[in-house]
């Protein structure tokens, strides 16, 4: 459905300037403009298209288009988010560990990411570029942070609380709403350890309710972005004759 807006605009020409920030796609025309009368036009299916504009348009649209559209992969089943443990989670919280780890040239404990930060499911069928963009439109850095136990433990009890955190190279149970059997890298989760976590800046610095991160005792950039990390995942195994696959595999577990 088409929303009517009104906006309040002044011209007697403009210039038109169009920055395209995909790789290979950017070009950056200087735009400018003349004010004249105030004029309230409303923005709706009736407003024609301004046929110079189209044309200059055009270019951009078709060469984008190309770009987002181009198959990285094959899902041969949807990539679904749920409540505590999900196959999209699993899977991208996974690729947070593996492609951070790649870029830091070290071990990291652990890789995280909110449902709130995945956008759009992994349909089945080929995966394209602009499905990436649909499931991480966010321009995310990864971090690497390095959590005391007593952080850790909060993670823990925010997980089990709140349903809307997945964790890779984890596991641990749920019962009334409080984390048990907490094992990190196939052992016992040791409060008195600092433990790595690969995650995105927008929840190192407290996104989604996660301020307790804020108390990291160190953290570094990756210099890699959540949306690229992703894309490689998905190139890699495309490379590897692998499909895209991911599945709720009991890293959690909820007890009665």
């Amino acid at each position: 459905m088409l929303m009517l807006h009104r906006i309040k605009y002044t011209w007697v020409t403009v210039g038109l300037g169009l920055t395209l920030a995909f790789t290979g796609c950017q070009r950056t025309l200087t735009p400018s403009a003349q004010l004249s009368q105030n004029t309230d036009i409303p923005v709706n299916t009736q407003l024609a298209t301004d046929p110079a504009v189209e044309t200059a348009i055009v270019p951009y649209r078709e060469r984008v288009d190309k770009t987002m559209n181009e198959v990285i992969g094959q899902a041969p089943v949807a990539l679904e988010k749920g409540d505590i443990e999900s196959s999209l989670g699993n899977f991208v919280s996974d690729l947070t560990r593996t492609q951070t780890m790649a870029v830091y040239g070290k071990p990291i404990d652990m890789g995280a990411m909110t449902s709130g930060g995945l956008r759009n499911p992994i349909d089945q069928g080929p995966v394209t570029v602009g499905d990436v963009f649909e499931l991480m439109p966010f321009e995310n850095e990864m971090m690497v942070l390095t959590l005391s136990g007593k952080t850790v433990q909060e993670m823990f009890d925010f997980a089990a609380k709140r349903k809307i955190l997945s964790l890779s190279n984890a596991t641990y149970s749920v019962q009334n709403g409080k984390p048990l059997n907490i094992m990190i890298g196939g052992k016992p989760f040791d409060p008195n350890k600092t433990y790595t976590l690969a995650i995105s800046d927008y929840l190192a610095n407290g996104g989604d309710n996660m301020g307790f991160l804020k108390d990291a005792l160190k953290s570094e950039k990756a210099g890699l972005l959540a949306r690229d990390a992703i894309m490689n995942e998905v190139k890699q195994l495309t490379a590897q004759g692998k499909p895209v696959t991911g599945a709720k595999d009991g890293r959690v577990k909820v007890l009665n």
